[in-house]
Parts: C-alpha cells; structure tokens; sequence
C-alpha cells in the first residue's frame, strides 16, 4: 500500500495540517519525532504531548501504526547531538494553520503558584508594636481578655466596644503558620510585605534603624525557608531622604528581596510630592518594583452616620480601593511616569478602580483647561500607556468580572496571583480552606475559562518573570 494511496484516502486531513503537500509522509512523520529533544520522542507524539490539535493527533496514531507495520524501525538520534532539522523556511513555507487550527496552550506542570500579595508583622515588628500605647499597637484589653490580643491599625478603630481592632493570632506574624497555608493552598512561594501601617509612624530619628532591623528580619525568615519565601522591604519614609534612598540601594542587595512595598502617603503628603522623586530615581535605577498598597482610606465622613453598623465593609470594600486610584492617578497627573519611565508599580487589589475608570480619567484629563493652559496635556504619556508599560495588577479582586477588566486594562502578562493573607480569615474555626483563596483561584478560572497557559501565567509565572525568582 503506498504512502500516496493513504494520504489521497485521509485527503481532508492531510490538506488541513499538511497545505496539501503530496510528498513521503515517512519522512514528514520521521522530522516530526525528531524535532522533540527527550529520549521517547515516539511516545510523546503518540500521546498527544506534542501541540497537535487532537484530530490531527489521531491522524498521527493511525499513520504511525501503519509505518511501524510496513517499514523499519524510526531512526533514534544519537544523544546528546542534537538534530538534524530541514530548514525552518522550508516548513513555514508548506504548513498553515487557521485561527480555528490554533494549537491549544497548555499549563506547565512546573511552573510553582506565586503569592505576591501577602502579609506578615514580623517578630522583630510585633516586639515593638506591642510595647506601644498609640496607634499602630497590639494590645490585650483588660475589659476583654477573652478577645485575645488585637491589632489596632487605624484611629477609627479604636473605641470602647470590644470591636476594638482586629484579632491577631500566629498568622499575622509566624512564619510556620505562613508555611502551613501555603501548603494548604498548594502557593509554591510567597513573596512577603510587611502589613499596613508599615513604618509611616516611626519617629524620625529611628525611622532610618527601624527599617533595617525589620527589612533583616524578614530576609533572615526567607533564608530559613529558602525557595519557598521572598519580600517586598519597607522604607524608613518618615525620616530622612537620603536615608530612604541609602536603604533602597541596601534593599537591591538583600538575597531575597524582589521590590518595595509603600503606602500612599509618601513622605506625608502624597507620592506625587515633588520631594519623592530622588527615592523614585533610587527605585529605577536599582529596577526594584514598588507594590503599593492602601491603608489611610477615604474620610470616616462619607460613609455616613451609620458606618460603625457595617463593620469592616465601608473602609476596606470601598475605601482602600478608591486611595489606591486616587493615589496613582496623582502620580500619573504629576508627570512621575513621564519622569521616571522605568518605574514600575504593582497596584494592590487590582489597581482599586482604575482599569474601569482609567476612560474616564483620561477623558477628563484631555478636556481639562487648566491642564491645557499649564502646557501639561501636550506631549503626555496616556493613562493606557501607563497601565500597559508601567504599571502591574495583583488578581485579589474576587470575581471575574473585575479580573477581566484588570486583564483589559493592563494585560494578561501584567496580573499576578495574591492573597492577602492573613486578613480576610475564615470565620468559622473547622474551615480549612480560606474563601478570600478560593474566590479569587475560581475567579481566574472563570475569567480565562480553558485557557490553561494565561491561568498559569497569572497563578506563576509572570511573577517569576517580574520579579526574577529562582527555580
């Protein structure tokens, strides 16, 4: 039976992979084998390994199994010289494929899952947060011993009901409990920050010694678990600019560091203060990535009379994410992005509102006349240049519909996986699995549906591109 005869019969295959090409589908079937560089390179076409469509892989069984049957044995290429492959010209010239032909992408089994949006107060922190009497502080209340001890972050929360703060057990500052919900959650690696307030409350005088004993503390706890932890270093922004710009080169030396986490205030009036830009210059130049992260929210007045009745829900719903898009539009408005085009800024939970308010920013920018009149429209970089150059997006969103806008905004090369971890607990003791984890993995699954490769890219391995992490 000859090759021809066999190939006239499967007609409509041959045509669609092959661009109608008539020649010996031995020798095409032997090129194929012989482009995959493992020992087994038969069976791993036969399995459909290789990214064939899944019609185009039984196409490919059936002929192997009548070759195998009719002619000698497929030659093996001796190892490790690699192999003899016709031109690539010669290939593209005779194979097409349409869009429908497209080979599916497949997910790495592995590339790890990165967390880069996780918390800790670490011991050298909770030794000192404890010992205060002002807010930030962690404190046992005497009238409520039975509470444990609570971490108060904001002026807001302190008040004479037992709501005072938060609770915070191990999770907020053990390592080994990082390391169990990790693996609980099958998260490879997390890259650490300190949680809010970071040190924006430290007095001046020890601002710039307080962060470097914090910043060594956290690196020492990613030694101890080396491959599994990185972090983002915390700068002594209430002291000295210099000091702060001495620590980010410091911090580029560190092993483990990956980049800078900041609040939105600066050095106390907004990270579009003229006075920040030596420590952006400092960040560019070292290439390390600043997470920015909430904390200050909006005024306790526009939540109403009522706020104390919703809890949580006001502040951290709709406060931290709208000081996250304020924060960074101020930035893009003040021409930092302009300035510093090498600046890149990872934006907590999805950039707040921007992706779905970044048409609107700009619309208003473009029509502004005293923006017009002060020559800073002209020549500008856009809000979409930003968000597509500059600017990366954590996936804590929660839901597809704000993932996919995060994804249209900045790019699916742009997102990457977090948790926010240890905030956002489950509130029944016997749960195993946090909600916060779960809803956000789900999301990314609904957003991407089967595009297993982008689902991997934002679980893993943009982070492991962005921050350059060792495998």
């Amino acid at each position: 039976m000859p090759i021809s005869w066999l190939i006239g019969r499967q007609a409509s295959v041959a045509d669609s992979y092959f661009g109608g090409v008539k020649g010996d589908f031995f020798t095409l079937f032997v090129y194929f084998v012989q482009r995959l560089p493992l020992a087994g390179r038969k069976e791993q076409v036969i399995s459909g390994q290789d990214p064939f469509e899944e019609g185009q892989i039984i196409y490919l069984k059936i002929c192997y199994i009548w070759v195998s049957s009719t002619s000698p044995e497929i030659p093996q290429r001796p190892n490790p010289q690699p192999a003899k492959t016709p031109p690539t010209t010669t290939i593209t010239s005779t194979i097409t494929r349409s869009k429908t032909q497209e080979p599916k992408k497949r997910k790495s089994p592995n590339m790890p899952t990165v967390d880069v949006h996780t918390h800790m107060y670490p011991p050298a922190l909770m030794s000192v947060l404890r010992s205060r009497k002002t807010v930030p502080y962690v404190r046992l209340f005497p009238d409520d011993t039975a509470s444990g001890e609570r971490l108060v972050i904001l002026p807001s929360e302190e008040s004479g009901s037992t709501a005072r703060g938060r609770p915070i057990g191990p999770e907020y500052y053990s390592v080994s409990e990082k390391i169990k919900f990790m693996n609980t959650h099958n998260i490879d690696i997390s890259v650490i920050s300190i949680a809010n307030p970071w040190l924006d409350w430290v007095d001046k005088s020890e601002a710039a010694e307080m962060a470097r004993v914090v910043n060594d503390d956290v690196e020492r706890m990613c030694s101890e678990h080396e491959g599994r932890l990185y972090h983002f270093g915390t700068l002594p922004l209430s002291g000295d600019v210099k000091d702060v710009v001495c620590e980010v080169k410091r911090l580029k030396n560190l092993k483990f560091c990956r980049g800078i986490v900041m609040g939105t205030s600066g050095l106390g009036e907004g990270l579009d203060d003229p006075k920040l830009d030596p420590i952006w210059e400092a960040i560019e130049e070292q290439q390390l990535l600043v997470f920015l992260h909430p904390h200050y929210g909006l005024p306790s007045e526009v939540f109403g009379p009522r706020k104390g009745d919703y809890g949580h829900v006001l502040p951290l719903a709709m406060g931290f994410p709208l000081e996250t898009t304020i924060a960074v539009t101020r930035m893009i408005l003040s021409g930092i992005f302009d300035r510093f085009t090498e600046l890149n800024v990872l934006l907590a939970h999805s950039g707040g509102t921007l992706p779905f308010l970044a048409g609107r920013i700009e619309s208003c920018i473009a029509h502004d006349a005293h923006l017009k009149k002060e020559g800073k429209i002209d020549g500008r970089r856009s809000v979409w240049d930003v968000l597509k150059k500059n600017i990366y997006l954590d996936a804590v969103v929660y839901a597809d519909v704000g993932l996919k806008a995060a994804i249209d905004a900045s790019g699916s090369d742009r997102i990457m996986f977090g948790t926010d971890h240890p905030f956002f607990p489950p509130l029944n003791e016997d749960e195993d699995k946090w909600l916060s984890v779960t809803s956000n993995m789900s999301a990314i699954k609904a957003a991407l549906k089967d595009d297993q490769a982008t689902e991997q890219d934002i679980l893993g391995s943009n982070a492991v591109r962005v921050l350059r992490l060792d495998l």
